[in-house]
């Protein structure tokens, strides 16, 4: 007969080797992956519209659209791959060394990948809020195509470069069969804090306050001069456009901020100082942003709108659906 101590054990066969499973009832734990495994399938699915959706119809083909393009698929990433390793990492961990290794490091491009998307968004609102005469020729499809892929590469090289000794010394960090962890030294971590986190949010934050500053002092002044020419009507429409452009993308900016804090403070504290509980919470904390991204262009995005329903209606299979006016 199997001893207490045994049931308890994610490997009873290595007994002095093996982790102890969580202490949580069986009931509360299988209540947390129906939740978790129904933001993760939501996630996915809510992310994959806005790729189709930016994908398919060309009147969307604009650079802030392909900046959102590259979140949703970072995003969808997390829903996919992430958030699934992290709910098979609530209990034991049977997939072995390589796996976590694997795991690990693409949750960090990821993360990285998304980080830097902001930071893209950032700037695209930036120069288009204070340098709308020149942002058309500044800011093109090509252009930001290059960044995109840039950003992408630059997350996989920094990653890399931080995980190399994880992929040729499997399993160091682990103390015992059945757990996925990664350990880095408190010197790697602040350093890592510092260029993934505080570099670019203060970037993010100095150039929203700038676009801030700006679109309050373009709204008196639209609200006190009516144009009078043809000219300065469509000058003055298109900053309206761009303003509200500016006040849905400021709040994705927001709630990614406030998705994100929690966890690298944590980081740069480090993860000692604060309970394996809260911890847990501030990394579902920081993947729930993925999920939250695509809700809230349905809320602020008509075109999201009408794009999904074309989509769910599988009208996008009819010949000519890509050229669609759904803005």
């Amino acid at each position: 007969m199997e001893t207490k101590d045994e049931v308890d054990l994610c490997f009873p066969q290595l007994f002095n080797s093996s982790c102890k499973k969580p202490a949580s009832p069986h009931s509360e734990l299988v209540l947390l992956h129906i939740v978790l495994s129904s933001i993760s399938v939501l996630t996915v699915v809510l992310n994959l519209l806005v790729i189709i959706s930016v994908s398919h119809f060309r009147r969307l083909h604009t650079p802030t659209n392909i900046l959102l393009l590259s979140l949703a698929i970072s995003d969808f990433l997390v829903g996919l791959l992430s958030m699934p390793g992290e709910i098979l990492n609530t209990t034991c961990w049977f997939l072995g060394d390589l796996a976590c290794t694997l795991y690990n490091y693409v949750s960090y491009v990821i993360t990285s990948a998304s980080v830097g998307d902001m930071v893209l968004i950032s700037v695209d609102r930036y120069v288009a809020i204070c340098d709308p005469m020149h942002y058309s020729s500044r800011v093109t499809e090509k252009r930001v195509k290059l960044c995109v892929c840039l950003c992408w590469l630059c997350s996989v090289f920094y990653t890399s470069l931080i995980s190399k000794d994880d992929f040729t010394q499997l399993g160091k960090n682990k103390t015992c069969y059945g757990e996925c962890d990664v350990s880095v030294s408190y010197t790697a971590g602040v350093t890592d804090v510092i260029l993934t986190f505080i570099v670019p949010i203060t970037v993010i934050v100095v150039l929203y306050m700038r676009v801030f500053v700006v679109a309050v002092s373009q709204a008196h002044a639209m609200r006190s001069h009516i144009a009078a020419v043809t000219v300065q009507v469509s000058l003055t429409l298109t900053k309206k456009s761009e303003l509200k452009a500016a006040r849905t993308l400021g709040v994705l900016v927001v709630v990614f901020l406030i998705c994100f804090c929690p966890y690298y403070c944590v980081a740069l504290a480090g993860n000692d100082s604060v309970s394996s509980s809260y911890m847990t919470f501030v990394l579902y904390l920081l993947y729930f942003n993925s999920c939250l991204n695509p809700l809230i262009y349905a809320l602020f995005y008509p075109w999201f709108r009408k794009a999904i329903k074309l989509i769910v209606t599988l009208q996008i299979l009819q010949p000519g659906s890509s050229e669609a006016n759904i803005m």
